[in-house]
This record gives C-alpha cells, sequence and structure tokens, in this order.
C-alpha cells in the first residue's frame, strides 16, 4: 500500500514507513539515531513510533 501524502496526522504521524527514504531519514533525525539504527527498531518491534520509541531507550 503506497503512503498517500494527502492522509497526515494520526495514524500516519504514529507509524513510520521504511518504504519512503524522506521519512526514515527525518525519523531518524528526529529520534536522534542513524537510519540502520532505526531499521533495526522497526524490525524488532514494528513500525509503531511509540513502540519505537520505546526500544531505542532501552
Amino acid at each position: 500500500m503506497s503512503d498517500n501524502k494527502n492522509n497526515v496526522g494520526s495514524p500516519d504521524r504514529d507509524r513510520i514507513s521504511l518504504s519512503e527514504d524522506y521519512e526514515v531519514r527525518d525519523w531518524a533525525k528526529s529520534l536522534g539515531v542513524s537510519e540502520a539504527r532505526l531499521r533495526e527498531a522497526v524490525g524488532a518491534v514494528g513500525n509503531s513510533a511509540d513502540k519505537v520509541r520505546e526500544y531505542l531507550k532501552g
């Protein structure tokens, strides 16, 4: 399913899409991690931004 850029806000803001380069770049910057670390976190806990944040804290 493609990322519809007209649908912004929740739940779009609550999910991290690894298929969009700009999202990977922006999320990595926002969370203060490398793109590789972000991909690792999403692989471990899924694409929920809250779960990724928790994973990165631990």
